[in-house]
């Protein structure tokens, strides 16, 4: 043993050691410490230099992941009902093993626990939590966890999550306050990048206004106005589908003039009611009509199918109030897509009543220059009455009365003649006064209004109500006589379709190009028997002849009957 001498050396000297260590333990902690200062300030700037919101919520995950040392790292954001996750954004997790576990979350479980409390939630092990069920197949296993709310303007956006820190450690209270600090800088963030996809799409949008504007008040034809109705709306909400009806003349039905995206040839031209469509139900009730699903809506008649792969819908009325609706506008996304917010359908509603007031507009231009047209009608009119027919009168008493005191047989017959030829003049020109002064009025009804009221006349003894689609300008572009012609081949159809097909289904197609007339009635019942009476067919195939055109029968894959009833636009 040494001595007590020796031994007094020796204890300072050892607590020395120990203050040193401490003093070094200390001093790697304050580095450490000042290096994840510094790590989360960076992480801060990161995220708030982030303007677009989908690369903000990436950056906010990485930064969190890296902050803490965790293995996984995912931003949940909750859904408009405050239930459910509608967004999930990962780290940690490659495509491939994203694709083997299938869907993402929709926030049950520990995922779940934090929606219902958003409180921080700091974990050891899940499995030991009241709440876990366990993970899905080809799930990464998943031990310690860490959880925080992202509140933006003291509402919960969505939820941090954060699994596996590195080396086996657990998560601690500084990891909490590192975590709860990033997500208040993320609430800041995504705010920031919410207005200003805000102030973008807001923008968007008046441009949209105003380039419609501009359009009706050039005097573009209304169907391309409606087009690019559609086709912005569209465009701006991310719609796979848009489409744009205008109400039928004396029909309570409305007829989907534009459709534009998927499927847009099923829906361009349908007709259809009021309470069975997401469009009529918009425009009776002068107020926006959403669906989660529109492809299997309760409220809607699937018939005939035209929302394959379709999901969330809205239906927006063009214009409400004293005037009415002018119309209704659909937007659809795909399956699987976000539906569409109480924001979203604001806007969209702002955006149909500007174009509805821009429509007002136009028709009022054009109001007022039929006016004038009328009012420079009326001033010929009267000075063809006061001034031309007046003289031409006088100048046919003259010639007349100078007839008598003309002794050449031939002069005088000359003269009887100009005289008749006067009188023939000036009934033309009365016939062209009354032409213009004669008001557009009470005119009979359009081919389409008639062809929809034959066939809803038809559907109480047919047992259901058969699909109709109209193409092209039915009303402006088939005479008269060739329209007389084609309803009743529509009526006798029908009847046919009634009387023997056995049919629960029936398709009405009427179209034109300018060209040519084309009626197609379609059902799927028993089809026409061999040895079944013709008069009917035979009368609609005269009619056809009569007109110039003919009569096509034919029996469809699945059955039944397609009849095609054709004729030129002009007789000939």
């Amino acid at each position: 043993m040494g001595s007590p001498e020796e031994a007094r050396v020796r204890l300072p000297q050892l607590r020395l050691d120990e203050l040193l260590e401490e003093l070094q333990a200390r001093l790697d902690a304050a580095r450490g410490t000042r290096d994840r200062v510094h790590s989360l300030l960076e992480a801060v700037l990161s995220v708030g230099r982030e303007l677009d919101l989908e690369q903000a919520l990436h950056r906010i995950v990485e930064a969190a992941a890296v902050l803490v040392d965790a293995e996984y790292a995912a931003l949940g954001v909750i859904g408009p009902d405050g239930k459910r996750l509608s967004a999930f954004h990962t780290v940690g997790v490659s495509e491939e093993q994203i694709a083997a576990i299938g869907p993402y979350p929709e926030g049950h479980g520990i995922l779940g626990e934090l929606i219902r409390h958003p409180e921080p939630l700091r974990l050891a092990k899940i499995s030991d939590h009241p709440a876990s069920y366990g993970f899905p197949a080809h799930h990464p296993p998943m031990s310690t966890f860490l959880g925080v709310p992202i509140r933006v303007r003291e509402q919960v956006f969505g939820n941090l999550y954060l699994t596996e820190k590195r080396g086996g450690a657990q998560f601690d209270e500084e990891d909490v306050s590192v975590t709860l600090t990033l997500a208040v800088a993320a609430g800041v963030a995504i705010d920031n990048a919410r207005l200003y996809e805000e102030s973008r799409l807001r923008e968007r949008w008046l441009r949209a206004n105003a380039e419609i504007t501009h359009s009706l008040m050039s005097g573009n034809e209304p169907a391309e106005v409606l087009a690019m109705i559609a086709e912005r709306a569209g465009e701006i909400t991310g719609s796979a589908l848009a489409a744009v009806a205008l109400p039928m003349q004396d029909t309570a039905s409305l007829a989907v003039e534009i459709a534009v995206g998927v499927d847009s040839e099923a829906h361009r031209g349908l007709v259809l009611p009021m309470d069975r469509s997401l469009m009529g139900l918009a425009f009776a009730g002068e107020a926006p009509v959403t669906s989660e699903d529109v492809a299997h809506d309760e409220r809607i008649s699937l018939e005939p199918p035209r929302f394959g792969g379709l999901g969330p819908a809205v239906a927006v009325p063009i214009g409400t109030g004293e005037a009415g609706a002018r119309g209704v506008v659909l937007l659809a996304r795909e399956a699987g897509r976000p539906g569409f917010t109480v924001t979203e359908t604001e806007t969209l509603q702002s955006f149909a009543a500007q174009a509805a007031i821009a429509m007002e507009l136009a028709e009022r231009r054009q109001d007022a220059a039929a006016v004038a047209v009328l009012m420079d009608r009326d001033r010929i009119a009267r000075d063809l009455h006061d001034l031309a027919i007046q003289r031409l009168f006088a100048t046919g008493m003259t010639l007349q009365s100078a007839g008598r005191f003309i002794e050449h047989e031939e002069a005088a017959e000359r003269v009887v003649r100009a005289v008749d030829d006067l009188d023939e003049t000036i009934k033309i020109i009365r016939s062209t006064i009354f032409g213009l002064r004669t008001r557009e009025g009470a005119r009979e009804a359009g081919l389409r209004a008639r062809a929809v009221r034959i066939v809803g006349e038809a559907a109480p003894v047919l047992g259901f109500a058969p699909s109709v689609r109209m193409e092209g300008l039915l009303d402006t572009d088939v005479p008269r006589e060739i329209a007389d012609h084609l309803v009743a081949v529509l009526s006798e159809a029908l009847t046919n379709i009634a009387r023997h097909a056995h049919a629960d289904r029936a398709d009405v197609l009427l179209a034109t190009d300018g060209r040519e007339i084309r009626l197609s009635v379609t059902d799927n019942g028993v089809g026409i028997p061999a040895d079944g009476r013709r008069s009917g067919l035979r009368n609609m195939a005269e009619r056809a002849e009569q007109l110039g055109g003919g009569l096509e029968l034919a029996e469809p894959k699945g059955g039944g009957t397609a009849l095609v009833w054709r004729v030129p636009a002009q007789k000939e």
